[in-house]
């Protein structure tokens, strides 16, 4: 993604009395690192409207819809779409699950609450 700002100095006394304007769009769709997500928002004057998608790790769609104004502020309502998955994982016979690993003091830690 590319990201041009420009910058303009104004001349000193002088205000720019300009009505606010805007409207983007943008969009991911990443099959192979499976990032989807979009975002669509619009400005009038104080006014701020949009919405925005991401898709979850669980399989879900997250759908967020926001507003702003001088008067109420940010609001936002959220909700999901689909059903949560999670894949199934099964460990070989015998085996406990957890990883072990070398902490950089040298003392070596468990996953799954291993105490000693």
């Amino acid at each position: 993604m590319v990201a041009i700002v420009a910058s303009y100095p104004q001349p000193h006394g002088h205000e720019d009395h300009q009505v606010p304007h805007y409207h983007f769009k943008y969009g991911v769709h990443d099959p192979h690192t499976k990032d989807h997500k979009h975002q669509d928002e619009e400005r009038h004057h104080d006014d701020v409207k949009g919405e925005y998608t991401i898709h979850d790790p669980d399989g879900t769609h997250r759908v967020v819809k926001y507003t702003s104004d001088k008067h109420k502020g940010f609001t936002a309502e959220v909700h999901r779409e689909g059903h949560a998955q999670h894949p199934a994982h099964h460990g070989k016979h015998g085996e406990h699950g957890g990883k072990g690993g070398t902490s950089y003091v040298g003392v070596t830690h468990w996953g799954h609450g291993s105490g000693k």
